[in-house]
């Protein structure tokens, strides 16, 4: 149950850092939280399914922010790209 809770606590992160990093792709602050939580919730998933994670708690921590970050991106590059057809 730990390591959820630190997989979306550590998604939302790095949806915040990517925010930051690109702004012109930021969602905002909430924005960036949701889709940062969703891809921290799929990485720590998708990294113990492949069996990478093991019991590191860092691995966990570290998947789980690089797919946060991954899930915010696509998220903006999609909002991005419907913007210009409107």
């Amino acid at each position: 149950m730990e390591e959820i809770i630190v997989s979306l606590i550590a998604g939302g992160l790095g949806g915040n850092i990517a925010g930051s990093l690109m702004k012109n792709k930021s969602l905002g602050i909430l924005g960036n939280s949701i889709a940062g939580i969703i891809g921290g919730g799929l990485g720590g998933q998708i990294l113990g399914m492949l069996g990478l994670g093991g019991d590191s708690m860092l691995a966990t921590i570290g998947a789980s922010t690089v797919g946060g970050g991954i899930v915010m991106l696509i998220v903006g590059f999609i909002k991005g790209a419907m913007s210009k057809k409107a």
